[in-house]
């Protein structure tokens, strides 16, 4: 498996929101990004492929990630599970934590699908350890530039830039 890339060469940019609140944001470094087909970043797309389908069938992930298996042509890989129960298992607390860190005029309901699915893949991966934050971060940054809207980007960022604070306990 690919290793993850080094956190310690991510470029970073502090901002201070409209409510006055600091955050610190991850810009994303092509260089430093996994291959564009490297393992975990298909694990994070079929992930999102999966939490996308039930959040717009309104239905239960593993329902879907159990159909996803039965059928898959190529496997569901076991990270893709583990995103997937591990969002789904902590899915009222991660969108508890991003209705938190949304500006007040925003809801969970308002973000784009894609969005909201993305934050869900991150904030797990960070509270898991399954990836740095930075890491983290930064595939949903990137995979929004892909497969979302034009502001998705660095929508993602900022909120995930809170969150990430949040965690760390370094709220301001």
């Amino acid at each position: 498996m690919p290793a993850e890339p080094a956190t310690t060469d991510v470029p970073r940019k502090r901002i201070t929101t409209p409510d006055g609140t600091v955050a610190e944001l991850i810009e994303t470094v092509p260089a430093a990004a996994p291959a564009r087909g490297s393992v975990r970043t298909k694990a994070r797309k079929r992930a999102l492929d999966i939490l996308f389908e039930a959040d717009l069938r309104r239905s239960d992930p593993r329902e879907s990630l159990t159909l996803h298996t039965a059928e898959a042509d190529p496997p569901v890989r076991p990270l893709t599970a583990d995103l997937v129960l591990g969002v789904t298992e902590r899915q009222a607390e991660i969108d508890a934590l991003i209705a938190d860190c949304l500006a007040s005029d925003w809801s969970l309901e308002r973000m784009p699908r894609v969005d909201r699915c993305l934050a869900r893949i991150a904030i797990w991966e960070m509270q898991s350890g399954t990836s740095s934050a930075e890491v983290a971060v930064q595939q949903a940054v990137q995979l929004a530039q892909e497969l979302s809207t034009d502001g998705s980007a660095n929508f993602l960022n900022g909120l995930l830039a809170k969150v990430k604070q949040r965690l760390e306990g370094n709220e301001n």
